[in-house]
């Protein structure tokens, strides 16, 4: 007996799921619609948690990450952030916090020009690490060995007095370098004996020796502020000496280890007790306000992206509750018709548990239908998401349907069915017998949820309109991100580095300088071409390093010092660039040389340093070439240019010659033409193998495309946060109409009653859309609410140009949503108003 009860418990669950689908199955267009609805909502809640899991959640992919940090420096009184480490300061952290980390090590990045086989150049990421770095991360060495302390040993310096005339200089010992995994692929076909112990052919010093092979997939993560290539095919051992003299001439990025159990707050207070040295060194660095601030390696990697992700999985969280309401709403309607059937079940003596449960079953069949549908979705989805997001996002190749995004898709589908059918399950699951049976009528179940239905919808409408809100911001930031004035004209405008020009030891200045003079003329001989000229770095590209620049009290006060960053052009830089000339003159070729002390600043500089008169003849304090500061003349004033960011106006600028620093520093070329700039790619190479075919053109490209690079951030929350709030504004608009057309269905007699006693159908109209105009009222208010805290806590920084709570776009946003009411609307308005009162009464 007992046996027969436990089979019969257990097969109930079943039962109810068959009849469940059943009952599904003879209404396919309301299953049909709730799948899609509850789909829609769970693939881009699946999709965006597959970026959240990626970027936000899945630990770092290095050992014991949570002990990883980045050492930064700061110029305090300066507003100089993330600044890079001089070999000596570096040296006094790595050695003097050593009872709180296992080890800090130092790490660069650049592009190095090597020779294939085949005697071609190709441009390679390099990387440049102290030993300890491999070690430091929790990096293996597949092949060969690991860095050793030995491959740091610094270079003999040079003998006191200089080398004498006609004598060889000292021997430099072979640097030591790693393969990447991917790159002893490609380049040795995977071959250990064959690598470790070959050289790799550079154009500057002596070729390094391959000591062992990295394993593979790893990737040096970073911020893209501090300009690291995350994948070097070549990782080098620095021979870093301490240089106290040169504590100024900054090149390093430095990730450390702490040891366990110690907290970020120890490791600071023992990183900034080594500064003394440097601020003993130099009273620049005291009056700069120079400090070392440590930063957890993953709260600094996802500084500049966490929120905008956040911002984007509330967003569709927020979907994916609008579309439970709308199935809330479509099963409300369902049981509402299907109540006298309920009731008459409740009467025979149907339990309220089993009435629950097969509501319940049906719910669980429509989530799991729709999860399924979704997850189908977000696959779909993702393979856009990686075609419009943003480069700089971290981790992005990692994004995908995996294990635990999976597991998210099930659990919102489980809440989901909850969320949708609970509340009408357990409405169902008690009607009033005596009342429902009483009803003539065949739509009296349907007056009984009037209040939840309204109720839903109203929340309803207030979610979609904080998206709608969000979108509107996003989408008013992206306007003003068009219209802002980045200080050049990027059309017409083809952008590229150019390598190998002078980087052999045999070139003198003179020899460079006549060199890129070729180069110039070359490219303004090409057809179509109206100007070239070169600088270092380019706008919106990365490179930009600040200098530091003062007046006359500077020289006895140095906190007078203020940052600006600096760039090294060519002659006719600023009229390829069509950046305005404000006050003075641009640079000439006489002024292209080393003895030509001269310098042009932009508006913002020139504004502080000699403001309410023209700054054109007069002179300013720069360190840019030597180790303290010297006078220039200011010789032009221009247009400030947002160099690093299209959002943020960023620092003060100065310009120099690229004779000022000895020629060749200007590498990154601008060509103007009134044409398609990219069809001027085939002619800028051929011009350049014409010259020398040893030097190498890279990342060429139109300026343009750096334009909508430094728009991607916003372009990405904005299209998304856009799709998300059409959806919503069109899943609330079908909830409207639904609400609606129930409402005429349980008022016919009512309408037909008044149309008896006189009303017109414009009567009729009015009243039907009047009961719409209300709940959407109540929606709006509350989501104005929710919009103004929302949208002031969380979009604050990803906004340009606009602020949180912007009128325009409210008001925007009220008006398209009443006028999304009022189509969603009309159709059932219309009807209402059109019925046969004699037909209406007849039919209750």
């Amino acid at each position: 007996m007992h046996r027969q009860e436990r089979l019969c418990y257990c097969g109930a669950p079943m039962r109810d799921f068959v009849y469940a689908a059943r009952t599904l199955r003879r209404s396919p267009v309301f299953t049909v619609t709730a799948i899609v609805t509850i789909a829609l909502g769970i693939g881009a809640s699946t999709a965006i948690f597959s970026v959240t899991n990626a970027v936000l959640l899945r630990a770092l992919p290095y050992k014991d990450p949570d002990r990883l940090v980045f050492a930064c420096t700061d110029m305090k009184k300066r507003n100089v952030r993330d600044f890079p480490f001089s070999d000596a300061n570096f040296i006094d952290l790595r050695d003097g916090a050593k009872s709180t980390a296992e080890g800090y090590a130092a790490v660069l990045t650049r592009p190095v020009l090597v020779t294939r086989e085949d005697g071609t150049p190709e441009q390679i990421p390099w990387g440049i690490v102290s030993p300890d770095f491999f070690r430091v991360l929790g990096a293996r060495v597949i092949r060969g060995r690991d860095f050793q302390d030995s491959d740091g040993v610094p270079q003999a310096p040079p003998p006191p007095g200089g080398v004498a005339a006609n004598a060889p200089p000292p021997p430099r010992i072979p640097n030591s370098v790693i393969l990447s995994y991917e790159y002893w692929q490609r380049q040795y076909g995977g071959s250990s004996e064959d690598v470790i112990g070959k050289v790799i052919k550079t154009r500057n010093g002596p070729s390094p020796v391959i000591v062992g092979v990295l394993e593979p997939g790893f990737t040096l993560l970073a911020p893209p502020n501090l300009a690291l290539e995350g994948n070097p095919s070549v990782w080098q051992a620095a021979r870093i000496a301490y240089d106290e003299a040169n504590r100024k001439g900054v090149a390093w990025q430095v990730v450390g280890r702490l040891k366990p159990g110690v907290t970020i707050q120890q490791a600071q207070a023992e990183a900034e007790a080594t500064t003394d040295k440097a601020l003993k060194a130099d009273p620049i660095f005291k009056s700069a306000g120079y400090v070392i601030r440590l930063e957890p390696m993953k709260q600094y990697l996802l500084a500049q992206v966490s929120l905008a992700i956040l911002v984007l999985m509330g967003s569709v969280i927020f979907l994916l509750l609008i579309a439970c309401a709308n199935v809330a709403n479509l099963v409300l309607v369902r049981s509402s018709l299907k109540e006298r059937e309920l009731a008459v079940r409740t009467a025979l003596g149907g339990s309220r548990w089993r009435l629950m449960r097969e509501m319940l079953a049906e719910a669980l069949l429509l989530a799991g239908c729709g999860t399924v549908v979704g997850i189908g979705l977000a696959w779909l989805g993702i393979r856009e998401l990686l075609a419009i997001a943003p480069a700089d996002l971290p981790r992005l190749e990692s994004i995908a349907i995996d294990p635990q995004v999976v597991a998210f898709s099930a659990l919102a589908g489980l809440m989901a069915a909850g969320l949708f059918g609970m509340l009408p399950a357990l409405r169902a699951s008690r009607p009033d017998v005596m009342q429902v049976l009483r009803s003539a009528g065949r739509t009296g179940g349907l007056g009984a949820g009037g209040f939840l239905r309204g109720a839903v919808v109203v929340a309803e409408v207030a979610l979609s309109f904080v998206l709608l809100i969000g979108s509107g911001l996003m989408f008013r930031s992206f306007l003003a991100l068009q219209h802002i004035d980045p200080g050049f004209d990027p059309k017409g405008l083809l952008t590229f580095n150019l390598f190998g020009v002078g980087q052999g030891p045999q070139q003198t200045p003179e020899q460079r300088a006549a060199l890129l003079r070729q180069i110039q003329e070359q490219f303004r001989a090409l057809p179509g071409v109206e100007s070239a000229s070169a600088t270092n770095p380019l706008p919106l590209a990365d490179g930009w390093n600040p200098i530091r620049w003062g007046l006359e009290p500077a020289l006895t006060d140095p906190s007078k010092f203020q940052a600006a960053d600096v760039l090294f052009v060519l002659p006719g830089y600023f009229e390829t660039m069509h950046t305005p000339l404000l006050d003075g003159r641009t640079f000439t070729e006489a002024d292209n040389a080393p003895d030509r002390s001269l310098a042009i600043v932009d508006e913002v500089l020139a504004a502080k340093a000699y403001p309410h008169q023209s700054a054109v003849g007069k002179r300013i304090l720069i360190r840019a070439r030597t180790p303290e500061p010297e006078w220039v003349e200011i010789v032009g004033v221009v247009r400030h240019v947002r160099g690093t960011s299209l959002a943020e106006p960023g620092r003060e600028q100065v310009y120099f010659t690229d004779g000022f620093v000895g020629h060749g520093a200007a590498a990154a070329w601008a060509v103007r033409t009134g044409a398609d700039p990219a069809g001027l790619a085939g002619p800028v190479r051929d011009a350049i193998k014409k010259i020398d075919p040893r030097m190498l053109v890279t990342e060429l490209q139109p300026m343009s495309v750096l334009v909508e690079k430094a728009q991607s951030g916003t372009r990405f929350s904005l299209l998304l946060i856009g799709v998300f709030a059409v959806v919503a504004a069109l899943l609330a608009g079908v909830g409207l109409y639904g609400v609606l057309s129930t409402v005429v269905r349980e008022r016919t007699a009512e309408i037909g009653v008044r149309m008896a006693i006189g009303a017109v159908p414009g009567d009729i109209f009015r009243l039907m859309m009047g009961y719409i105009a209300r709940l959407t009222t109540i929606g709006v208010v509350l989501g104005l609410f929710a919009a103004l805290v929302l949208t002031r806590l969380m979009m604050a920084t990803m906004l340009v140009g606009v602020k949180p709570a912007d009128p325009l776009t409210y008001v925007a946003m009220v008006g398209s949503f009443f006028a999304i009411a009022g189509m969603a609307s009309w159709i059932p308005a219309r009807h209402a108003a059109a019925l046969d009162p004699t037909e209406a009464l007849r039919e209750e």
